[in-house]
């Protein structure tokens, strides 16, 4: 059962586009988390191109479900001074499942540079209680995924408000940190509205934009605090903010995810 890091090593060229089999131990229920294929589409992106700068911001819309041999399709959009666009579609079994583009950029220089630290008090990651121990059957990408939960409520536990707090990394001992790494945790916990239900049920992210708020991807020990909070529920859908910090409480990604609920 082929960990992160040899899972991403099996990408192969396939003419102008890249090819991977995934096995169902990636999936959530019939198809892999938008995390997984975020990333995926990020590989793709790099391995075409290669020499990109930092990565800055990415849109990211799930269309449909992917599994099995996946065929990703990288496209340059825009080439400028310090900025490159590239687009990448994800197919699927059953057609396109993923339509990405993402902004890589290159430091200018300025005379501000402002990242201010995560002012949130939270116990180490070997004080939480596990996250994911009561997680339903059908995500089977945990298995991949250690998790302790740091705050907020627990998922379907009835809550009142929408906001979860998790110390999540990838149990691969051979990974480092990288964007590609990240965007795979941060879409791992369920989303923050999960907490307002009382049984599981089906959801499903739609869409996702992320900025990445430093160059500099690196943490201690893998880990990664995951901070989501729902901005507002109603007519079946739910959307939600995401923040992602290094051990160090540096904040390193922010972003938006809309997600339908069943």
């Amino acid at each position: 059962m082929a960990e992160f890091s040899e899972l991403i090593e099996t990408m192969r060229r396939d003419g102008e586009a890249w090819t991977i089999q995934v096995g169902d131990h990636w999936l959530q229920g019939r198809t892999l988390y938008g995390g997984l294929a975020s990333a995926l589409c990020l590989q793709a992106a790099q391995n075409g191109f290669a020499g990109l700068p930092p990565l800055r911001s990415a849109q990211i819309a799930f269309i449909g479900p992917a599994s099995g041999r996946l065929r990703l399709s990288p496209v340059e959009l825009r080439r400028g001074k310090s900025t490159v666009y590239i687009g990448v579609d994800l197919h699927g079994e059953a057609g396109l499942a993923t339509r990405a583009t993402f902004c890589f950029g290159a430091p200018r220089t300025s005379a501000i540079n402002q990242t201010p630290a995560d002012s949130l008090s939270v116990p180490d990651p070997r004080d939480c209680p596990s996250f994911f121990d009561k997680a339903p059957p059908q995500l089977r990408y945990i298995q991949h995924i250690e998790g302790w939960h740091a705050g907020g409520a627990m998922p379907f536990s009835g809550a009142d408000t929408a906001a979860l707090l998790v110390w999540i990394r990838h149990r691969d001992p051979a990974l480092q940190p990288s964007a590609v790494a990240l965007l795979a945790l941060a879409d791992a916990p369920p989303p923050a509205v999960a907490t307002m239900l009382t049984s599981p049920g089906i959801v499903s992210t739609m869409t996702w934009s992320i900025d990445f708020l430093t160059d500099k991807i690196t943490t201690d020990d893998g880990w990664w605090l995951v901070r989501s909070e729902a901005d507002g529920t109603a007519d079946g859908y739910s959307y939600q903010t995401i923040r992602a910090s290094n051990r160090a409480g540096q904040p390193v990604l922010v972003s938006r995810q809309s997600v339908a609920l069943f």
